[in-house]
Parts: structure tokens; sequence; C-alpha cells
């Protein structure tokens, strides 16, 4: 999850987006996003699917290093 949560964050900071403009992008909750993204939140696929829809990524992508 660690990894995951790394790869999110480093994808929304190249496109320049507070953790608000993503999850408003990905039709969830901020305070959701931000669990995912400090690892203390375990998403679901359709919500990893979500988040990498807003940003245009590949969901395999979400988990590359």
């Amino acid at each position: 999850m660690r990894d995951l949560a790394v790869r999110i964050r480093q994808l929304r900071g190249q496109k320049g987006w507070s953790q608000e403009r993503l999850a408003e992008e990905a039709g969830i909750h901020r305070t959701y996003l931000g669990g995912i993204e400090t690892a203390r939140r375990n998403p679901s696929l359709r919500n990893i699917v979500k988040i990498a829809l807003a940003l245009g990524v590949a969901v395999e992508e979400l988990f590359q290093k």
C-alpha cells in the first residue's frame, strides 16, 4: 500500500493538483484520498480505477515504482 500511496502522490504532484482537486476529479472524498495517500486506507478496485482515470493513467501505472 505504501508504494501505491507514493505513486499517487507523485502523479498528482506532476499535474500540480491538490488532494482536493484529484478527489474532485475522481469523484471521491478528499479525506478518503488523504487516507489512501498516507497508506492508512485500503482503496477498493473501483476507487483505484477512478483515481487512475482522473490522473489520465492506466491502473497498472499506479503500481509501478
